[in-house]
């Protein structure tokens, strides 16, 4: 007797969980649908809609975000996401990892069966949080875009991988840079930006961190800047505040100045004695 009340029960769950889905669909444009069987067993319905993004916020106000691995993003309205715990979880993960895979290698066949396995849950793990946080991350930043009708400015990182990982670095900052995930957070604000109508534009990196947004000077000195680590100091104004933080600020009104509906072409200001053919020019990618 009790199989079939069993059945009839996931029959009737099962029931509830279309007349929900229809419910989410309702009004939206189907395009493709995909059974998956995931790791708890259970069989799930990947349905993949079309929806009609609405128009792009125009304006001339700007939110610059500066991303880094010390502190994951900072924004120009003073917002930030501190990646200290970041880091040191994917560092606890690092230790897991090497000690799991010394048993791989050593261990009984079943041990290394074992280790197998964890490895790959860990894996998962892993990768699981980073996603949640940069889901997190660019949400509330795009949502601050709406609610104020600005538009999002983000540098151009492309290929910094490849340049960080050409300087001189230890093994285990080498991993933290390899590590981290700013193409997906990202990916994710580009997405999201679309799906709640905000503008979202890319600069180009040069000189955002070196430049004071308060003055907009840079070191006189080919080779030389006013940050130290986390902290800037204008050696021209006298202005000092967090790095990220001015640069940031630095984003957002090189975004300013290329946005259609903002200024003119911004660019730095410099010691008389600095060759026109080296002064670093604010601009944005085109």
């Amino acid at each position: 007797n009790r199989q079939p009340e069993t059945v009839g029960q996931s029959r009737a769950d099962s029931c509830r969980a279309c007349q929900l889905s229809a419910g989410k669909l309702k009004g939206r444009k189907p395009t493709s649908a995909q059974l998956c069987k995931h790791g708890d067993g259970r069989f799930y319905m990947h349905i993949q809609v079309t929806d009609d993004a609405p128009d792009p916020i125009e304006g001339d106000k700007v939110i610059g975000v500066d991303l880094g691995r010390r502190d994951i993003a900072v924004t120009s309205e003073g917002d930030k996401w501190d990646g200290k715990q970041t880091t040191e979880t994917r560092d606890k993960f690092a230790r897991v990892r090497v000690s799991l895979q010394q048993k791989a290698s050593k261990g009984t066949r079943s041990t290394r069966r074992r280790a197998r396995q964890i490895l790959k849950r860990l894996s998962g793990r892993e990768r699981r949080y980073q996603t949640w946080l940069n889901h997190n991350i660019s949400k509330l930043i795009v949502l601050s875009a709406l609610q104020g009708n600005t538009i999002i400015a983000i540098e151009d990182l492309t290929g910094i991988r490849e340049r960080t990982n050409e300087l001189p670095r230890n093994k285990t900052e080498r991993r933290r840079s390899n590590s981290w995930a700013f193409f997906q957070l990202r990916l994710f604000l580009s997405y999201k930006s679309v799906k709640y109508g905000v503008k979202l534009i890319t600069v180009n990196p040069a000189y955002t961190s070196q430049t004071c947004h308060k003055c907009l000077h840079i070191h006189p000195v080919k080779g030389k800047a006013y940050r130290s680590g986390k902290l800037f100091k204008c050696g021209h104004c006298g202005y000092h505040c967090d790095a990220d933080e001015n640069g940031s600020k630095v984003i957002s009104i090189v975004g300013a100045a290329v946005n259609p509906l903002g200024g003119s072409v911004l660019s730095c200001n410099l010691a008389d004695h600095i060759r026109a053919t080296e002064s670093p020019r604010l601009l944005a990618v085109g």
